[in-house]
């Protein structure tokens, strides 16, 4: 692999970079090699010794490189002081591991034991007026930058602290640094955001400036993506492979959509989906999948974890104290009248249940010309449907609150926005 040929200006900030394990190492060395002035820091002899003779301390594509030309450009160095690290540093990369617990947690004592030595390392040192970004690179859960990093440097008024979460690959870490797909920098801090933001300017990246937890919740969002989409390309492989389908060939098809399935279509939180095809069409799967006795959590798990969405809105609407409720929406989603399987039929059969009073409005609904399945679903959920359905402003005029149910165009959120009514906006987690 090419090192990289970067250059940057000699006001350009220097780095300590705190664990030089995989993300750190990768990390330090990039830099170095886009030449920055980076410093190393690690208890382990073996990873600070390896980076001083130009070596890697573990094998990657590119890494190697990176490191000698790093070393080559008196840009890379690494020690096992923390304090002389700290001397000179603008920044501190932590990249520490955060472990799994037994319980599954995350353990967090490499991450304490680091931010307790720089923050001591700093107070000892005379340090505590010098600037300090304090950057968590390693995969920690929301709210941790808060709870557990930034009350260590509660006195140390200098100290800000900056959630910057990695996305390296095993195998191609080199180039997802040299390349990013993504960057994202998340701080209350905007000069410290704009400091460690201004590292990626000489890659072009398009940084994704963010608040601290929410920095920390992208990570485990793509994690939890990307382990989705392994599991989801498996079930379906091998289903396919149980009806003498070639599963490769499905996936394959399926990836050529890029409008609907290899999109930012559906991610985006909201409300449960309903409809004619989606739930059938999983529950068809499923059952012919558990006729041929093929076990496929992951599917089988869809339709309860939209239940408990639908359950979790339910109860927001509950929480309302008033009687008196207005809901915006009746078919499944917007510019449609299906109403099978309407998660909203579902809210209100509830409400009405508990007592509720409803008024219903959905601009494309009349429920005297509903006809066929569509009748019958809503009939058999609401038998007397027509009592509560209501016009906009009749709706709105009455309502003591409002509930959003499905994405309203414009000039209709402008004017249920207008209408001075508590709303709880369902189409929105």
């Amino acid at each position: 692999m090419e090192t990289s040929t970067i250059e940057t200006t000699k006001e350009s900030p220097v780095l300590a970079v705190f664990g030089m394990g995989y993300v750190g190492c990768v990390s330090a060395a990039c830099f170095s090699a886009m030449g920055y002035r980076v410093i190393g820091v690690d208890k382990d002899t073996h990873k600070v010794e390896s980076v001083l003779r130009g070596d890697a301390p573990f094998y990657e594509p590119g890494l190697r490189e990176q490191i000698q030309q790093g070393r080559q450009n008196g840009q890379l160095t690494a020690t096992v002081n923390v304090a002389e690290a700290l001397q000179i540093a603008d920044i501190a990369l932590i990249c520490v591991g955060t472990p799994s617990e037994k319980n599954g947690n995350l353990g967090l004592e490499q991450l304490r034991r680091v931010v307790e030595e720089i923050a001591a390392a700093r107070q000892a040192n005379g340090l505590t007026a010098r600037k300090l970004a304090v950057v968590i690179r390693s995969t920690v859960f929301p709210g941790t930058c808060e709870d557990v990093v930034a009350p260590v440097f509660a006195t140390d008024a200098a100290v800000t602290v900056v959630s910057h979460p990695e996305f390296l690959r095993e195998g191609t870490a080199v180039k997802d640094f040299l390349v990013p797909s993504l960057t994202v920098v998340g701080s209350d801090s905007a000069e410290a955001a704009e400091a460690v933001a201004s590292l990626y300017a000489p890659l072009g990246a398009d940084v994704q400036r963010v608040t601290l937890r929410t920095a920390e919740m992208i990570k485990y969002a793509c994690n939890a993506f990307h382990a989705l989409k392994v599991g989801f390309a498996n079930e379906i492989g091998s289903l396919s492979t149980s009806l003498q389908v070639d599963g490769a060939e499905v996936m394959a098809t399926l990836c050529k959509d890029d409008r609907l399935n290899i999109s930012t279509a559906y991610l985006r939180p909201g409300f449960a989906f309903g409809g004619s095809c989606l739930p059938k069409d999983l529950r068809a799967l499923c059952y012919r999948a558990s006729r041929m006795d093929l076990h496929l959590p992951l599917l089988e798990s869809v339709l309860p974890s939209n239940d408990s969405h639908l359950r979790r809105a339910t109860a927001r609407v509950m929480e309302h104290p008033s009687s008196r409720i207005g809901i915006y929406g009746l078919a499944f989603k917007e510019d449609t009248d299906d109403l099978r399987e309407s998660p909203v039929v579902s809210l209100i059969e509830y409400l009405i249940g508990k007592g509720r009073d409803l008024r219903i409005y959905d601009r494309h609904i009349q429920v005297d010309q509903i006809y066929g399945a569509n009748r019958q679903f809503l009939v058999k959920a609401v038998p007397h449907i027509e009592r509560h359905m209501a016009g906009f402003t009749d709706m709105m005029e009455w309502a003591e609150v409002i509930v959003i149910a499905q994405n309203p165009p414009a000039a209709d959120r402008e004017r249920l926005n207008a209408a001075g009514r508590p709303i709880i906006d369902l189409t929105v987690c």
